[in-house]
């Protein structure tokens, strides 16, 4: 299993509040700290213009609206980010056909691994 950079600060965008708990002891666990969580498009943004963070873990689907506008922005300003789904990956259409992917529910392992794999790249 690949670990990420000891004190990797990672900013969950995920709308269910136990899979954020659950993703946050996780992080902990492989050694990152929780930067920030937001549950919706705009506090995502928002997140992501005051807080200090190193990658982004992005639940695809918010509710009634899709990470994929966060994650434009992020690009745009050279942030690394994850995607998370329980779906068959990204829409053809979105854009991110190369972003990282990590499908839902995901392990320990596979999520200090796609971390890793993402900062590295």
């Amino acid at each position: 299993m690949s670990q990420p950079p000891v004190g990797t600060r990672v900013l969950i965008v995920e709308d269910d509040t136990i899979i954020a708990m659950t993703a946050e002891d996780m992080l902990d666990e492989c050694g990152c700290k929780t930067a920030a969580v937001a549950g919706s498009v705009s506090e995502a943004l928002a997140r992501a213009a005051d807080t200090d963070f190193d990658i982004a873990l992005l639940d695809l689907n918010l509710k009634d609206e899709d990470s994929l506008p966060v994650a434009r922005h992020l690009r745009d300003n050279g942030k690394r980010f994850v995607f998370a789904t329980g779906y068959d990956g990204l829409p053809a259409d979105s854009g991110f056909a190369d972003a990282p992917v990590i499908s839902k529910p995901y392990r320990i392992e596979q999520l200090a691994t796609v971390i890793a794999q993402t900062l590295a790249a």
